[in-house]
């Protein structure tokens, strides 16, 4: 391992702090009665109430009414640039930052879990704020994980050590104040408040109610692999120009990974799997292609036109051809100005909408084409009345990925007991069921329920050479230990309705 990465890890040591020690207070010397496991001289166990406020010193004002004043002022002032947001990252919103860490995640390059971190809590987090504050925090490289896709290819994650998530977990609460009032209403992609129910809800509205004829499906290449990290700092300065802050961003994006016990640079791209990678990547997308559509392409439209953004993933939806092939033709410009790519491969464009199907026939091409987002294949349908309707159901792509999955997970099971294996299968369908459980898609739900009760059958009979188990004996099995059924769908047509997804900017 090179020199430079022994050196930065003596650096990040954690140094182990003494227990608190708790005095008696003078009412309770003066008593006869000791109180209980606190007595003289013993040490004070961690305090572990998630729910407890962090202490704050008297008549100082708390971090989150220091954030809600920041929000107010980006809400009153579209174009005031701040310069004293490190300012912020103190012991409480530490604290807060390191509450919202999940437990029981794989560690980073150091081997600490936030168990681990939390068995000096206040410690390590005083070590951290003074380092932070002298400038001497360096995060580590993040650990490279591949898992793979649909298209037999994998997706690179980042898997960062518990201080550096902490830390970016510190920076996205003090950055979304200000651009989650800058965002658009149609900017979905892990945002507070928006879901993937809520974007297709929001998509089917338009297609079903708008001027919509056409859609426009495009993909970025490699977005997470090719943000340019000079263009993303000049994107954020138009809102930040505190140097403390910009500087420990870049740090981040510069951290490099870990890729079998080899330490490599990041010279583009933020690393999918961060906890300040998807705010990045939205801020990046927002000024990108969100305000250039807005501001610039729709403005200069004949007809109507609406776009749709899950993340890196988006749908445009166009009343006239001549404005969605403008639009087609410009987009890839626009994206080489910023270090990105379409994939052409990926990218349509087709006729869609309550008219599709009528203007299909009569030029003779069919039935209207589909179009795949957020992992349901979408088609142009027909209601019980006979009227138009969006209907989708789960991708072939992604029901394939699916099955291949749990298949996998069948193969690791060989070994643990029925009843703990049988549990968390049961889990993994009801979180299918959950997603995927929409309007329209329950056949996809049964179909995906009746391979998986296949493999379980199968599964039960390889267990040992005499486990074979016949389709009588899985019935009676699966009579007393059920397996998961969908209960209810998710109605996407109500959400729209209600508002719940969210309307436009």
């Amino acid at each position: 391992m090179p020199e430079k990465w022994n050196k930065r890890r003596r650096q990040m040591t954690l140094r182990d702090s003494d227990g608190r020690i708790v005095p008696q207070s003078p009412k309770v010397q003066l008593g006869s009665e000791k109180p209980g496991n606190t007595g003289v001289g013993k040490a004070v166990r961690i305090f572990r109430d998630q729910d407890a406020p962090p202490p704050t010193l008297s008549g100082e004002t708390s971090v989150l009414d220091r954030l809600d004043r920041i929000t107010h002022r980006a809400e009153t002032h579209p174009e005031e640039v701040f310069n004293n947001l490190f300012s912020l990252l103190n012991y409480e919103l530490l604290w807060y930052a390191f509450r919202r860490l999940k437990r029981g995640k794989t560690p980073g390059v150091d081997g600490v879990t936030v168990e681990d971190y939390e068995e000096n809590l206040e410690g390590n987090l005083r070590e951290l704020l003074s380092r932070l504050h002298r400038g001497s925090y360096r995060p580590m490289p993040s650990l490279r994980k591949n898992i793979p896709k649909g298209n037999g290819k994998t997706r690179a994650l980042g898997i960062s050590c518990v201080e550096d998530k902490l830390v970016q977990s510190a920076i996205v609460m003090i950055l979304e104040q200000i651009y989650e009032v800058d965002f658009y209403d149609f900017s979905y992609g892990y945002r507070p408040g928006k879901s993937c129910h809520g974007t297709l809800a929001n998509l089917g509205g338009i297609i079903a109610t708008r001027k919509v004829n056409w859609v426009s499906d495009a993909d970025i290449k490699g977005f997470f692999d090719n943000v340019s990290h000079e263009r993303l700092v000049e994107l954020l300065r138009k809102r930040i120009s505190d140097r403390k802050m910009l500087r420990l961003i870049c740090r981040f994006l510069k951290a490099g990974v870990m890729v079998n016990g080899k330490l490599q640079a990041t010279e583009d791209g933020v690393p999918q799997g961060a906890s300040l990678s998807p705010l990045l990547a939205n801020v990046y997308l927002h000024y990108v292609l969100d305000e250039w559509f807005e501001q610039e392409v729709r403005p200069r439209l004949r007809g109507e036109a609406y776009l749709i953004r899950f993340a890196d993933d988006f749908i445009c939806c166009f009343e006239l051809e001549s404005d969605a092939r403008r639009y087609q033709a410009v987009l890839p410009k626009r994206l080489d100005r910023f270090s990105l790519s379409i994939a052409e491969e990926k990218t349509k464009l087709i006729r869609f909408g309550r008219f599709a199907r009528r203007d299909s026939q009569r030029r003779g091409e069919g039935a209207p084409a589909t179009f795949d987002f957020l992992g349901f294949t979408h088609y142009c349908g027909r209601s019980r009345a006979g009227k138009f309707k969006l209907k989708r159901k789960t991708s072939g792509k992604k029901l394939r990925v699916k099955l291949k999955e749990m298949r996998l997970w069948f193969h690791h099971q060989l070994s643990t007991a029925v009843g703990e294996m049988w549990q968390v299968l049961n889990a993994k369908l009801r979180g299918h069921y959950q997603y995927y459980g929409i309007n329209d898609n329950w056949p996809m739900l049964m179909a995906y329920r009746s391979k998986v009760r296949r493999m379980a059958k199968r599964h039960l009979s390889r267990r040992s050479q005499n486990s074979y188990v016949n389709w009588d004996d899985f019935n009676r099995f699966t009579e007393l230990h059920p397996l998961a059924n969908p209960k209810r769908l998710t109605d996407l047509i109500a959400m729209n309705r209600q508002g719940v997804c969210g309307g436009e900017k």
